[in-house]
């Protein structure tokens, strides 16, 4: 039983993309998710928070 290589190439590139279109779909849900909005807001300001103090 040989497999041929065109085969495996088809065979990965499909995967790959299949992969990749899971990951940005589970990534877009998370960052849409209701509750996270609270733990990202906190982050965007949180980088403002401490800068208004002059350099010791």
């Amino acid at each position: 039983m040989s497999i041929e290589h065109d085969f495996l190439v088809g065979v990965s590139k499909s995967f790959g993309l299949f992969y990749l279109l899971a990951l940005s779909a589970a990534v877009l849900v998370y960052a849409y998710w209701p509750s996270n909005k609270k733990r990202f807001d906190s982050a965007a300001r949180s980088i403002l928070r401490d800068e208004d103090k002059p350099w010791p």
